[in-house]
C-alpha cells in the first residue's frame, strides 16, 4: 500500500508520497512513487503512483522511453488534458498486455495523479484510474489522494481550499502523511515532497524527508501535542 497526495492551489502545487511497498510482512521494500518530468522553461509534469508495482513501473518506463521520439509523449502533448489522456492510454496498454486473456487472481490495477503546468496554460491536476479514464481537480476540489487515503483525509478537508497559502498546504500534507504512517504500517518513510510554484517550470523545490529530518520531527511532535492539549481542553458533556 502507499499514500500520495497532490494539491492544486492558487499560488502553486504540492506533491507528497511515501516510498514503502508491502507484499506481506516478509516483502517490505522502498520504491519511489513521485516522478518528475521537466523541460525547463516550457513544462513541468509530476506523477504520483500507487497500486501494482510492476504495472506502475512499466507505465513509467514506457513514458520515459518514448520521450524524444516522434510518437506521442509527455513532452509533445499540447495540453495537460492530452497528457492525462496519454497516461491513461499507457495504463490500458500495460494492463491489457500483462493481464492477457487468462483469468488471474493478480490485481494489475494502478492509479496515477499527474499535475503541473505547460507554458502559456494554467496549472492542472488529474487523477487517472486503472481503466485509463480520469477526473480533473477544480477550485472546489483542489486535491487528490491515492492509496491509503482515509487517515489523512480529515485534516485536509478541514484545512485546504484553493486559496490556502502553499506553505500552509505543505504542513497540512505532511500532517496528513504522519497521521497515515501512525495508523497504517504499510505506509512509511522516506517521503518525497515536491513544491511547484506557479510559472516556475522547475522541480527545484524537491525534498527527501527521512526519519531524522528535524523539521518533520518538530512538526509531527507539535501536532501530537496540540491534539492532546485541545482534547484535554474540551468541555465535558452531559450524557
Amino acid at each position: 500500500m502507499t499514500y500520495c497526495v497532490a494539491m492544486r492551489l492558487s499560488s502553486g502545487m504540492v506533491f507528497l508520497a511515501d516510498s514503502r511497498t508491502n507484499a506481506g510482512v516478509d516483502h517490505i521494500a522502498t520504491f519511489r512513487k513521485l516522478h518528475s518530468f521537466c523541460l525547463p522553461g516550457e513544462r513541468q509534469i509530476v506523477l504520483l503512483s500507487s497500486g501494482n508495482l510492476a504495472t506502475t513501473q512499466s507505465v513509467l518506463s514506457l513514458l520515459r522511453t518514448r520521450l524524444g521520439h516522434d510518437t506521442p509523449n509527455l513532452f509533445n502533448q499540447g495540453s495537460f488534458f492530452e497528457v492525462a489522456e496519454l497516461i491513461g492510454a499507457t495504463v490500458r496498454e500495460v494492463i491489457n498486455r500483462d493481464s492477457g486473456k487468462q483469468q488471474s487472481a493478480v490485481d494489475f490495477g494502478c492509479n496515477f495523479i499527474v499535475g503541473g503546468q505547460i507554458k502559456g496554460q494554467d496549472m492542472d491536476l488529474y487523477h487517472i484510474y486503472p481503466e485509463g479514464n480520469f477526473i480533473q481537480a477544480t477550485m472546489d476540489t483542489p486535491y487528490f489522494q491515492i492509496g491509503e487515503i482515509k487517515y489523512g483525509k480529515p485534516i485536509i478537508d478541514r484545512v485546504i481550499n484553493f486559496s490556502t497559502p502553499i506553505d500552509h498546504a505543505v504542513k497540512c500534507a505532511l500532517i496528513s502523511m504522519d497521521s497515515t504512517i501512525r495508523s497504517n504500517l504499510s505506509v512509511g518513510m522516506p517521503l518525497d515532497l515536491l513544491i511547484y510554484r506557479r510559472d516556475s517550470f522547475s522541480p527545484n523545490e524537491y525534498f527527501d524527508i527521512n526519519d531524522n529530518h528535524p523539521g518533520f520531527q518538530q512538526l509531527r511532535e507539535a501536532w501530537s501535542m496540540g491534539l492532546r492539549q485541545t482534547f484535554s481542553n474540551l468541555v465535558d458533556i452531559e450524557l
